[in-house]
């Protein structure tokens, strides 16, 4: 997997000290950040004029340093400040900047405006005349980029603590932080850029990227690649998709156990019918599976429970997703067996963990503590969280998969890669990625099961 670091308020204040500690000057971590930024800045808007608005703190040095370094290039630039420099690097910038300013209230429209009022760590909301400021020249502009992140913005959990305008790019100084994938916040800006300052970023926390995938070994057989077994209920529609995309997740077999027959399908999907929980546990005890999916059209009744208990014992890994998972929400102490993966939408998280706190990632790592199994809390935002402290974040999903059946594909995918990987963590994070890129290449108005059809180009992109 390609994985890009994702740092809190706290651990970038602490990546930044560490960094000093080294022998870098905070002013020379400025001069980093401002020099990466005004490198993007140039690219895209060339010498374009340039309105730039800095704060009080050292987002707002930056942005001095930004605006002296875009001077130096031939733009003009005009900068406009929300009152003075409150720190010893801000105020060398400032200084270093020698050029006239103008207050924030005052500032005129320009083509391009730089967003340097406030970054990572910002706790409360931006004055009314402030924030009101901000989104008017934001919308004037052609061209707008955030330093950092978006002024008004809380850095841990992406929550808007006032009004955030729209960007059209924001530069990440030294590491992702939450609230450039998290939503609300991860929708204010269309493009977003990591700035390298050097500084050491932890990687227990990272931005998800396209995994590495691999072909079959010369030697190959089908239960080699992985055999998948997907266990239908009552709707078996639901199940079915998620056979298909597991049929085309790379493993080598896959086996769909329904009260009744699929129609329609490929015929590589071998189709079993069972008729009790006895049966279901038979066919479930084959040493060969290498993972099992439940909850896709499963339902919710009791006979549902007691195919469900038969899952849960099976001793196989396991993919637990949609009435399976509420099934577990109903008991008093969900059995959910060590290395399983859960996919949960907003929902069905709050019925299996109830009132968690701190931000969506702060929840889904701690859900995968309590039940020790790896999670995937979905949604625009997908978290995927393992018990040992791992989590990667994947805010590309396309507003398209809010339709019927595209979490059945997803399980099914899930299942697929655990079946070829045999790693729950790697796998959820490879089946997130595919079922993503499988949107955007669908493109608009799909539904599940063109996703389906997409994945073996998907899968042969990243070999």
């Amino acid at each position: 997997m390609t994985f890009k670091s994702v740092l809190t308020a706290v651990q970038m204040r602490h990546a930044e000290q560490d960094a000093i500690a080294a022998g870098v000057t905070e002013y020379a971590l400025m001069e980093r950040a401002g020099a990466a930024a005004a490198e993007i800045i140039w690219r895209a808007g060339a010498k374009r004029d340039l309105l730039v608005l800095c704060g009080p703190g050292n987002n707002g040095g930056d942005g001095f340093v930004i605006a002296r370094l875009l001077r130096d290039r031939g733009l003009p630039v005009r900068v406009a400040v929300l009152g003075e420099s409150r720190t010893d690097s801000s105020r060398k910038a400032r200084a270093a900047w020698n050029g006239p300013v103008e207050a924030l209230a005052d500032a005129a429209p320009a083509t391009q405006i730089v967003d340097a009022l406030f970054g990572t760590g910002l706790s409360r909301s931006l004055d009314i005349d402030v924030a009101d400021q901000l989104a008017a020249l934001t919308a004037e502009a052609s061209f707008s980029y955030a330093i950092d992140l978006p002024s008004g913005v809380e850095t841990d959990s992406g929550a808007l603590l006032s009004q955030v305008p729209s960007f059209g790019v924001c530069i990440a100084l030294g590491a992702f932080k939450p609230a450039h994938l998290l939503y609300p916040a991860a929708g204010r800006s269309e493009r977003l850029i990591c700035a390298d300052i050097g500084v050491e970023a932890s990687d227990s926390i990272c931005r998800l990227g396209p995994p590495a995938l691999a072909m079959p070994a010369a030697a190959a057989h089908k239960y080699s690649r992985g055999l998948v077994a997907v266990v239908g209920g009552a709707m078996a529609g639901a199940s079915s998709l998620a056979s298909h995309a597991a049929a085309r997740s790379g493993a080598g077999m896959v086996r769909h156990i329904g009260l009744e027959a699929p129609t329609g399908g490929p015929d590589a999907i071998v189709a079993l019918q069972e008729d009790n929980p006895g049966e279901l546990a038979t066919l479930l005890s084959d040493r060969r599976l290498a993972a099992v999916v439940a909850g896709p059209g499963m339902g919710q009744d009791d006979r549902a429970k007691a195919r469900l208990a038969s899952v849960l014992n099976c001793g196989r890994p396991l993919v637990l997703d949609a009435d399976a998972l509420t099934l577990l929400g109903d008991e008093a102490s969900p059995a959910i067996p060590t290395g399983s993966i859960l996919t949960p939408h907003e929902g069905e998280f709050a019925r299996l963990f109830g009132n968690l706190l701190g931000s969506k990632i702060d929840k889904a790592l701690e859900a995968a503590r309590l039940c020790g199994a790896v999670i995937i809390y979905k949604g625009a935002d997908s978290v995927i969280a393992s018990p040992d402290g791992r989590a990667a974040i994947s805010a590309s999903g396309s507003s398209w998969l809010s339709t019927a059946g595209t979490g059945d594909v997803l399980a099914g995918l899930v299942a697929g890669r655990l079946a070829v990987a045999g790693d729950p963590f790697l796998a959820a994070c490879e089946a997130v990625w595919l079922h993503g890129e499988a949107a955007r290449r669908a493109g608009a108005a799909f539904i599940a099961d063109d996703l389906i059809m997409q994945l073996p180009a998907v899968i042969a992109s990243r070999l």
